[in-house]
């Protein structure tokens, strides 16, 4: 690892404390690392860059990300950086920077921050080793923090966010103590966590080639250009139940007015009876190459961030794919 991986890394070991997760209760959860394969970084998608360069780049490298765009020196996610590592890494510099995932404790097989993609890399168990992680997303500058080996205050946190809510990470329970035996447990349906998990920060980089376990993907890209590429990124393919719903299905309340009339759209577009990642993938490249044909629902941008909330239906209501 470079020097400020390693200083950010002793950072947050400071500031968590010598206190661990109770023993057992991570045996499971590795970090998942979201993306939208077949998304357009200037004339090649995501998943072509990946089998290009077997890394996983940061969106400072890459500019491109499915939450907000704001990782450029002086930006709110170098401003974030800068607080959570103490300065560790150059605001001036766009390499090196750490890569942001999920923590899958509950190993929800749509991992454990669906918004930010349809598919994922699960991450070796050694990855978790130099990675950091916070109770909820950089965007809220959290206070609790860990890593692998002192992972008590945020498991500590869960257990209290569980004793309020009722649930964490995505996963009921009548208490904390049915919750943390549940989570032990991996789950056979989709955690559907679109806004509840515990951030991961990966420090010294994302190699597909020693730090990649598997590529779980969403079974619309079987048998696409996107699906075969993902083939050649990880030892292992796994296909997780992916989410599909009619276009009449899609409701006006969860993401705003716009997203039944928008799904209704692509269903006529595009013939399709029903709605999942690979056609939402499609509209959005059909949006960046020409933007003029979806100019009833605005820009570029708001057609995208529209399509964007149409994946977060998808996760909140959708059916298994079946595919």
């Amino acid at each position: 690892m470079s020097s400020p991986a390693r200083r950010a890394l002793a950072h947050v070991r400071a500031l968590a404390g010598d206190a661990a997760a109770p023993a057992g209760v991570l045996e499971h959860a590795r970090i998942t690392v979201s993306f939208h394969p077949d998304r357009l970084v200037g004339d090649a998608t995501v998943a072509q860059l990946l089998a290009r360069d077997m890394i996983y780049r940061s969106q400072f490298e890459t500019g491109v990300s499915n939450g907000g765009l704001s990782a450029y020196p002086g930006g709110e996610r170098d401003r974030w950086e800068q607080r959570m590592f103490a300065g560790a890494y150059p605001s001036a510099s766009a390499a090196g920077r750490p890569v942001y995932g999920g923590f899958n404790v509950a190993a929800h097989p749509d991992g454990a921050s669906p918004r930010f993609g349809s598919c994922y890399l699960r991450l070796t168990a050694a990855a978790s080793e130099r990675a950091t992680f916070s109770h909820g997303d950089s965007v809220t500058e959290p206070t609790v923090v860990g890593t692998a080996d002192t992972f008590g205050a945020i498991w500590a946190a869960l257990l209290d966010e569980v004793a309020r809510t009722g649930t964490a990470l995505g996963l009921a329970a009548a208490g904390a103590q049915q919750w943390a035996a549940a989570v032990r447990v991996p789950r056979s349906g989709p955690g559907r966590a679109l806004d509840d998990y515990v951030e991961a920060q990966v420090h010294g980089g994302v190699h597909l080639g020693t730090d990649v376990e598997a590529v779980v993907a969403d079974p619309s890209f079987r048998g696409t250009p996107s699906g075969d590429v993902l083939e050649r990124l990880a030892p292992a393919l796994v296909w997780h139940q992916g989410f599909v719903l009619a276009p009449g299905e899609f409701p006006a309340g969860p993401r705003g007015p716009v997203a039944p009339v928008l799904a209704a759209h692509l269903g006529e577009r595009y013939g399709a009876e029903v709605i999942d990642a690979a056609l939402i993938g499609r509209a959005a490249r059909c949006v960046v190459r020409d933007s003029g044909r979806w100019s009833a629902f605005g820009a570029a941008g708001e057609v995208l961030q529209q399509l964007k909330y149409l994946w977060h239906l998808l996760v909140m209501l959708g059916r298994p794919h079946g595919g």
